[in-house]
């Protein structure tokens, strides 16, 4: 039974970065960052590939100078998803990967001279590519940080809407904006109160998070809480550890939201006294071996045959182990006995099949009816119905206005 929760997307406006529609009623993407030197094109290339495997929708490399920017093309060509090239302080470099990359990511606080902005914003136009605005406490204008004393979320919220209003004065629309932090409280503040009063589609993300645990645990909450409020259009879970695992917890947060269904989603009981098999070598060895399964499917592994079936009627398919043999089961419903020593090999294999027949199903009915007749029946099965609208009770400072 699904749950009754209904989450209500701001409808922002819509960009699009590569073959990827960011905003609007696009699904909300994953992306992530390469940690590889960008002149490095061997090793850049080799994670970029695992980050595609992963499912990563959107990817992110440093621009620190030319001989980076001069990169950029051979990177580009071994790629299947969109680049966006990372700019700081030399606009000049952005000039450059405008030229080949399918975003530009900018900071107006530490690109200098706004003649220079104006370049930028030229060459993206010459390519029909957008911008994201990149706003983040470390590098706040004078005035605001004079105004508020500290980067607080209004010092933020005001700094994206100042630069956005200074690009809308160059007629120049095609942006997304992110409004980085590290602290929780202070980032979710920043992008909602942004949203309040701009509808452009934003990146989310809380900035150097921490480690792989810690940074995962902050994401969820800070982004979950976002998401929550039908806040982000796209998102990055930052964290100190390889970026495919930062994609990893990127789905799984939208999938605990039912925002996104992609991949297995394992389904394991905590273990207990009671516990037969070793259901936490079992659910790791799982996710790591059903890893390419990009459909959408609840796997369950219980540790016990007294409650296996019960506590696993939700999943579509999954395995309860106990007394030396061990039960498959698919929608709570009893499929056969399986001896334990097979009992992995046999889930892997069932799951593979029942991931191959639902392609299959999700191919024929993508064959009739429209893309928006289906994103609106996806709505629906989410539990989502495009008209609701959520309500929000909190008070807004109104920031100033463009004058």
């Amino acid at each position: 039974m699904r749950s009754s929760m209904h989450i209500t997307r701001k409808k922002t406006r819509q960009i699009t970065a590569g073959s990827v529609k960011i905003g609007g009623d696009a699904p909300i993407s994953v992306q992530s960052m390469c940690s590889t030197d960008t002149r490095d094109v061997k090793a850049t290339v080799e994670q970029i590939r695992q980050l595609e495997t992963a499912g990563c929708e959107l990817i992110r490399v440093a621009v620190p100078d030319e001989e980076a920017a001069n990169a950029l093309p051979k990177i580009k060509a071994a790629m299947t998803v969109p680049l966006i090239a990372d700019i700081h302080f030399d606009h000049r470099l952005a000039l450059k990967a405008a030229e080949v990359v399918d975003c530009v990511r900018i900071n107006p606080g530490n690109i200098g001279a706004w003649w220079k902005v104006q370049e930028v914003i030229k060459a993206v136009n010459e390519r029909g590519i957008p911008l994201r605005v990149g706003v983040n406490g470390g590098s706040l204008e004078r005035p605001l940080l004079d105004k508020y004393g500290w980067p607080s979320p209004e010092a933020l919220s005001e700094s994206a809407l100042n630069a956005v209003h200074a690009l809308e004065d160059e007629g120049f629309t095609n942006m997304k904006v992110s409004l980085k932090a590290s602290d929780v409280h202070h980032a979710i503040d920043a992008y909602y109160l942004f949203s309040t009063q701009s509808n452009y589609p934003l990146h989310i993300g809380i900035t150097e998070a921490g480690t792989a645990m810690t940074g995962a645990v902050k994401s969820a909450i800070g982004l979950g809480w976002l998401l929550s409020q039908g806040i982000g259009d796209t998102l990055r879970v930052s964290l100190a550890a390889d970026p495919v695992e930062e994609v990893k917890v990127g789905f799984e947060i939208l999938k605990s939201l039912e925002l996104r269904h992609r991949g297995i989603n394992v389904i394991a009981c905590p273990t207990c006294g009671r516990v037969e098999i070793d259901v936490v070598r079992m659910a790791n060895e799982l996710e790591k071996k059903l890893g390419h399964i990009k459909t959408p499917l609840n796997v369950s592994v219980l540790g016990c045959v007294v409650n296996g079936i019960g506590e696993g009627k939700e999943a579509d398919i999954g395995i309860a182990g106990g007394e030396g043999k061990g039960i498959l089961f698919k929608k709570g419903k009893l499929m056969r006995k399986v001896p334990m020593d097979e009992l992995m090999d046999t889930l892997i294999h069932e799951v593979e099949q029942l991931a191959k027949e639902k392609e299959a199903e999700a191919s024929g009915v993508a064959l009739n009816g429209s893309s928006d007749e289906q994103a609106e029946a996806g709505w629906e099965l989410m539990g989502h119905a495009p008209d609701e609208q959520s309500t929000i009770v909190r008070d807004i400072p109104v920031l100033p206005s463009k004058p």
